[in-house]
C-alpha cells in the first residue's frame, strides 16, 4: 500500500512537470454567468449636465437610474463640477426632444408641452437619454415600449425600455466600443 501511493505521487509529479515543460493547458472549471458578466469591458461612462434642467433635475437622475439599472455597459452619471458634459439637459417650453451629434453626445430637450397634457416626466427623461444611448421612436408603439414615447398616451407611465431596447443599447456600447457606432452628422428626434 505504501509502495502504491509512493507510486502515484511519483506520477503525479510527472505528469505536472510535463504538463509545465509542454505548455498544455488544463481546463479551469466553468465559470457562473455572473462571473463571466463581471469580466466583461467597463462600461463606457456618459456624463450629463442637469443643470438647465429646472423643474426637470430630478426626474433626469431617475431616468440615467433606470438606463444604469437596465443596462451594464453603459452608465450615465452626472458630471463633476467643471467637467465637460457627454449630455447637456436643457428645460424648455416646447415639445421634448433630443439632438444627438454622436452615439452618447448631445442635448436633451426636456419640454413642458407634453407634461402640460400630462405625459410622465420620468417617462420622458428615459425616453429622451434611450435617443442619447442610440435608439429611434418606435411609433405608434405600445406602452411597454419605452421609444414608443408619447404614442402610448398620457396613461402609459413605463419608464424601462423592454428586452430589445435593452439588447440595442448594449450592443452599440459593447466592450467600450461606442466610438466604433459614431454616426455623422447631427439627428434630431422630436418627440
Amino acid at each position: 500500500m505504501l509502495v502504491r501511493n509512493a507510486v502515484r505521487a511519483a506520477l503525479v509529479a510527472v505528469l505536472a512537470t510535463l504538463t509545465l515543460l509542454t505548455g498544455q493547458a488544463m481546463a479551469a472549471p466553468a465559470q457562473a454567468p455572473h462571473q463571466a458578466q463581471a469580466q466583461a469591458a467597463d462600461p463606457v461612462v456618459l456624463t450629463y449636465d442637469a443643470g438647465e434642467s429646472a423643474e426637470f433635475a430630478d426626474a433626469v437622475d431617475s431616468g440615467a437610474k433606470v438606463w444604469n439599472e437596465s443596462v451594464t455597459s453603459v452608465r450615465l452619471e452626472p458630471a463633476k463640477e467643471g467637467e465637460q458634459a457627454n449630455i447637456r439637459i436643457v428645460a424648455d417650453d416646447g415639445w421634448p426632444r433630443t439632438v444627438t451629434t454622436s452615439l452618447g453626445n448631445g442635448t436633451v430637450y426636456m419640454g413642458r408641452e407634453a407634461v402640460d397634457e400630462g405625459h410622465n416626466v420620468v417617462r420622458i427623461a428615459s425616453h429622451e437619454l434611450g435617443h442619447i444611448l442610440g435608439l429611434p421612436d418606435v411609433k405608434p408603439g405600445p406602452c411597454s415600449s419605452l421609444m414608443s414615447g408619447a404614442s402610448a398616451g398620457t396613461s402609459c407611465t413605463n419608464t424601462n425600455p423592454d428586452d430589445s431596447e435593452k439588447a440595442a443599447v448594449e450592443d452599440a456600447f459593447a466592450n467600450g466600443a461606442a466610438a466604433e457606432h459614431d454616426h455623422r452628422g447631427t439627428l434630431v428626434y422630436q418627440d
